[in-house]
């Protein structure tokens, strides 16, 4: 069993019962679920994940102080402190993971914002840009539980994908930098003789391309460990992720330097073909950065599509 799987269990077995006994005045405004940083709140996680920041606990989400105040706070906090130290052979550990608890009573909007810099789930412009994909990822993966108000559930809708001229200036963004790495600047460093920084070009395409994939399937691009895992399991595009592994896994001489351009024409020739079906650019042409103007061209704000063209990046 999973992680996300036994933190569900957990709850179900101790953890609502504790609430509804003891709490069963607060549960209107308490929320319960596991989402956050680590392997299992994306159902990665395996044998190896539970050598550290394992646990078979569950984040107790409290509104603000005018609401649930702090004595009502410390007396949840020392419920659930209360709870079985071991469940399914997983160990509660004495001490919090660096950066932090991921479980326990936390405040809603503390988790919210640590992630997204808001605490309700409503961003600028400037935040939906610069926020990292995986920090966004982060807030909306996992499962609620129980959500007494659906405030909760109504933030992480929120947050559950970028709005669509968002989506495509990041998109823009991305195309015209995977384009110019792969597409011009990676022969151009081979033409030099400069093999590393052509494998340098070679990552900047492939992290550019990778991100184009993930926002082609509107989906939040989780962090950098885990992307090959995530894009294998996406409805398109999938199959680029071995493509992407031979260009990260193979050195820049002579026949193979060759093969490997023609990979990354392939590559862009699948993004294109994307955008084209989606109706997201209306070049006709194989040169990424010419879509990558015409997606941005496609911002119906007017301030968002007059920003530099990778403001997203």
């Amino acid at each position: 069993m999973q992680g996300l799987e036994i933190s569900k269990a957990y709850f179900d077995e101790y953890g609502m019962p504790m609430l509804r006994e003891q709490f069963g005045d607060l549960m209107p405004h308490l929320a319960a679920g596991l989402f956050g940083s680590g392997s299992e709140c994306f159902g990665f996680d395996d044998e190896l994940s539970r050598d550290h920041d394992f646990d078979p606990g569950f984040m107790l989400l409290l509104p603000g102080e005018d609401v649930i105040d702090r004595k009502q706070e410390f007396a949840l906090e020392r419920a659930y402190a209360k709870l079985p130290k071991e469940f399914m052979g997983v160990k509660r550990p004495m001490l919090a993971p660096v950066g932090g608890a991921r479980r326990g009573v936390l405040r809603a909007a503390d988790v919210f914002r640590e992630k997204t810099g808001s605490p309700d789930g409503i961003l600028t412009v400037e935040q939906w840009l610069t926020t990292p994909s995986h920090a966004l990822a982060e807030a909306v993966n996992g499962r609620v539980f129980f959500d007494g108000s659906g405030e909760v559930t109504r933030i992480r809708q929120r947050l559950s994908r970028y709005p669509e001229d968002i989506r495509r200036k990041k998109l823009a963004g991305h195309l015209l930098s995977a384009g110019q790495a792969g597409q011009y600047n990676y022969r151009r460093c081979l033409d030099h003789g400069e093999s590393a920084a052509a494998q340098l070009t070679v990552f900047s395409f492939v992290q550019s391309a990778m991100e184009t994939v993930f926002l082609l399937n509107n989906v939040y691009q989780p962090f950098y460990k885990w992307r090959f895992r995530a894009m294998r399991a996406l409805p398109k595009l999938a199959l680029d992720a071995e493509l992407f592994e031979y260009l990260l896994t193979t050195h820049n001489d002579g026949d193979l330097a060759e093969e490997k351009l023609q990979v990354i024409e392939g590559i862009a020739a699948d993004l294109i073909e994307e955008l084209q079906a989606q109706g997201l650019t209306r070049a006709t042409c194989g040169d990424l950065e010419k879509h990558a103007y015409s997606v941005n061209d496609g911002i119906v704000d007017g301030d968002i599509r007059n920003l530099h063209i990778l403001a997203g990046v």
